[in-house]
């Protein structure tokens, strides 16, 4: 029988992650022992599994407000709330940019306020990797915002979800540092360069949540930040010292985005009905 009962669905997030991780894990860990010319395909394959994987729980979930959820998030145009999302990409930009500008007290160059002429993965050419990075933008979200963040915020406050999806999705990275030509492998020079890495999710889980939630949970609004992040990582030529320090100024902007919207953080309304509560919210939006 179809559960369209919102109250019934019972979020699985252990086995999601369980899920998500093999699926990943199974096709970027062969790609470490394989040329480099070949190792693209199984990575792409493993960037695509939490988003099957997602859709896969939502599909195979009886809940038909789960699903009608799932395209809501996706196609809900509605939901985005553009300025919001200006704001978010206006205030990574100036996250860069003062992250530069203190890098200059560390003997960094002036010279990283301007465009790279490649991207920091090899093997797929500029082309490939410009897709690369759209797919990217595309394909996580669906995984990580079809079902993986709101299966934890169902249990907790979006503060601590954003706390335990950010180190859950840092280090689903993990095997990528050894797989040659990708970025996190170029961080293998220097430790410090590699911590920074997984380290800096963390921070980022909660600016992506802001995105969410400000946008009423929509996929879209966060594929565009993510794009937007992506592209500026990768294109501004800032040095592993100033990625570094943009560590530090992301976390800094994190805790006051958190304070001005502690309502939103630490809320726990939706805490167990989480379903119920977003169709309440588009009923009255319907009025």
């Amino acid at each position: 029988m179809s559960n369209t009962n919102t109250m019934q669905y019972r979020y699985r997030p252990v086995l999601f992650f369980v899920m998500a991780y093999i699926f990943t894990w199974i096709f970027w860990i062969p790609a470490i022992f394989i040329p480099e010319s070949i190792s693209p395909v199984l990575m792409l394959i493993g960037l695509i599994a939490p988003a099957v994987v997602s859709t896969v729980f939502i599909m195979v979930s009886g809940s038909d407000a789960l699903k009608k959820d799932l395209k809501n998030k996706i196609v809900g145009f509605y939901k985005v709330k553009w300025m919001n999302v200006l704001l978010a990409v206006t205030v990574f930009a100036m996250v860069i940019v003062c992250s530069i500008l203190l890098s200059l007290l560390f003997g960094q160059s002036p010279d990283q306020f301007s465009f790279t002429e490649d991207f920091s993965f090899t093997g797929v050419g500029i082309a490939g990797a410009f897709i690369s990075i759209t797919v990217a933008s595309i394909i996580e979200e669906v995984g990580w915002k079809g079902y993986c963040e709101d299966s934890i915020g169902n249990y907790m406050n979006w503060f601590w979800e954003s706390m335990i999806f950010g180190v859950l999705w840092s280090f689903w990275h993990f095997p990528l540092i050894f797989i040659q030509g990708t970025y996190q492998a170029s961080l293998m020079v220097d430790p410090l360069y590699v911590i920074n890495f997984f380290v800096s999710g963390i921070p980022m889980g909660f600016v992506i949540t802001w995105v969410y939630l400000a946008s009423d949970r929509s996929i879209l609004a966060c594929m565009i930040f993510h794009f937007f992040v992506n592209f500026l990582q990768e294109k501004i030529a800032m040095t592993q010292v100033t990625k570094c320090v943009e560590t530090v100024v992301i976390t800094l902007v994190t805790v006051i985005i958190v304070i001005v919207k502690k309502d939103m953080f630490f809320e726990t309304r939706h805490v167990g009905r989480l379903l119920e509560v977003q169709e309440a919210n588009d009923n009255e939006k319907r009025k």
